[in-house]
């Protein structure tokens, strides 16, 4: 156990003294654009300390357990090497020899470097998308549960409501962004509700179909026991609908990330995929590859909060879908 932990740990070390050594012992091409300090050298030494220290205090803590060869922070040090071993072959190719593009591919201590200097405006941006994705997952989360709650429980509602689901669901949010773009007085309220379709569509389908699914014999045993309507639906329907309204929601959100980066780019004057195409305008590549970036761990957050929560509603089934 102690081996496997300094062999993995070895190999992370020297893919980071590796990297540090080419960062910095050679010199960067002439072509590149200097950045104001060695940004890349700087988040090699921080992620590679915060790892270290997190696995010491992980390994201290567990040192005791039989299974802490496999669930250990040390596992992840191979993949982490493999990350910065990436990361080097890209420094190489782009701010030490120039292989590539200088315009399209910047060197990564001014990518890195922008989440440091333009911190002010991505950080607004980050809150502005933030909102917009806030409110617009909310309400359709909310329409389309109830909604599908109604389709699957009542065949009235089902009459009137599956013919929209129907019709209107497999239409393309992003497609309905040059009427909503003049049907609504803001473009931030025009977002909200395409990313409410993206997810409203997805949780009512899935919702009234886990409802469907479930057995009848659960509803006629509380029925004996004296339980009334809304009990077997919130005590009985819902419970037992939860994987699919959960998958529900993963689906909705996912399709949300889409809709808001698209409607941001289009009409928004703010927000994170407003500040992408605006700095790719601005040919600043360094700028949008550091949106990208901002994108990529704020989605990852979402999702992971996500799982997180259905792992806590959902006891009984957590590890069927990991994240």
């Amino acid at each position: 156990m102690l081996k496997k932990a300094i062999i993995r740990i070895s190999i992370l070390l020297l893919s980071f003294g590796f990297a540090e050594i080419m960062a910095l012992v050679l010199p960067n091409s002439s072509k590149h654009q200097t950045a104001k300090h060695p940004y890349f050298s700087w988040l090699l030494v921080i992620i590679t300390v915060v790892y270290l220290a997190v696995s010491a205090a992980g390994y201290i803590k567990n040192r005791k357990k039989e299974y802490i060869a496999d669930e250990n922070v040390f596992y992840r040090a191979p993949f982490l090497a493999g990350v910065i071993l990436v990361l080097n072959i890209l420094n190489i190719v782009t701010a030490k020899t120039a292989l590539l593009p200088v315009l399209y591919f910047p060197t990564l201590d001014r990518v890195f470097g922008t989440l440091f200097e333009d911190y002010a405006l991505i950080w607004k941006c980050v809150r502005y998308s933030a909102g917009i994705l806030l409110s617009g997952v909310l309400g359709g989360l909310v329409i389309g549960f109830f909604m599908g709650i109604g389709v699957g429980f009542s065949k009235h509602m089902s009459y009137w409501i599956n013919p929209v689901v129907r019709i209107l669901g497999p239409i393309p949010s992003t497609a309905w962004i040059p009427i909503l773009l003049v049907a609504f007085p803001t473009a931030r309220a025009a977002s909200a509700f395409i990313i409410g379709i993206s997810v409203w569509f997805p949780t009512v389908v899935l919702t009234s179909s886990g409802i469907s699914n479930i057995k009848n014999s659960y509803f006629e045993v509380a029925s004996t026991l004296g339980a009334n309507k809304l009990q077997q639906i919130f005590k009985i329907g819902v419970p037992a609908a939860g994987p699919s309204i959960f998958l529900g929601l993963f689906n909705g959100i996912c399709a949300s990330f889409i809709a808001l980066m698209t409607a941001e780019m289009i009409g928004a004057k703010y927000g994170i995929g407003w500040y992408v195409n605006w700095q790719k305008e601005m040919m600043a590549y360094a700028n949008v590859y550091a949106g990208l970036i901002v994108i990529a761990v704020l989605f990852y957050i979402v999702i992971t909060v996500l799982f997180k929560i259905r792992d806590k509603a959902l006891l009984w089934q957590k590890g069927v879908i990991k994240w």
